[in-house]
């Protein structure tokens, strides 16, 4: 993992995660986001949307409230590339001008900084990687989507960081920087990146949710409001 070195020296440059739907892409999800862009474009078909529904039957049992999340199914069929591609325009026409300002302009700071910013969210891992070259993110985490033979298919992911697994996703990284994660920064807007919030260093609840909310004034952690200035 390469990280910039402008500022800091080796001692203190930190590992600084940015959670990606709430904290710097405000609601609706970058996921929810994509699946209507990909309807306008007329990219989703019968088979697709098929699909999504008989996973949402299949797996409701055993992933329960969480099934949604990991209903990559909408992407059933379409060539790899070719999602890669879309997302990358997707990212740079759509989701761009929509980013929370003071969110991206703390990312910035960091990089500015020297410290290794990261992302690490649930989102497909192309529309990580495409809001990281847009960022100027060089690592990016996300759910990794089945696939065979080049193409989606409507299996669960195989990794999907969310809630507590994002521990250990971060725990990787961290290991892969070098860099201590009792010292990290991590930024997010769910009480479910109480779990990450809780095992770094500096926690920042962006536009929390009113769980998060309550245990950020609990613990002390800091709030970055929608509407802050940068």
């Amino acid at each position: 993992m390469r990280g910039r070195r402008s500022q800091h020296s080796e001692a203190d440059m930190r590992l600084v995660i940015f959670d990606i739907d709430g904290t710097l892409v405000p609601s609706p999800s970058s996921e929810a986001r994509f699946a209507r862009y990909l309807w306008q474009i007329r990219a989703l078909g019968p088979r697709q949307l098929l699909a999504f529904a008989w996973f949402t039957l299949r797996y409701l049992p055993r992933f329960g409230k969480h099934v949604m999340q990991k209903n990559k199914a909408y992407l059933s069929g379409h060539d790899y590339g070719y999602i890669v591609d879309t997302a990358r325009r997707f990212v740079a026409d759509v989701l761009v001008p929509t980013l929370h300002a003071p969110a991206v302009e703390r990312l910035k700071a960091h990089q500015a900084a020297g410290d290794t910013v990261v992302l690490l969210s649930g989102t497909p891992q192309f529309l990580a990687d495409a809001l990281g070259e847009a960022l100027g993110v060089e690592f990016c985490v996300g759910a990794a989507c089945s696939t065979e033979s080049g193409r989606f298919t409507s299996a669960p992911p195989r990794r999907h960081p969310y809630g507590p697994t994002k521990i250990d996703a971060a725990e990787t990284l961290a290991s892969q920087a070098r860099l201590p994660l009792a010292e990290a920064v991590a930024f997010g807007d769910s009480i479910n990146d109480a779990y990450l919030f809780r095992v770094v260093g500096e926690a920042v609840a962006v536009a929390p949710d009113r769980k998060l909310s309550a245990e950020a004034a609990g613990a002390g952690w800091e709030v970055l409001d929608r509407h802050a200035k940068a």
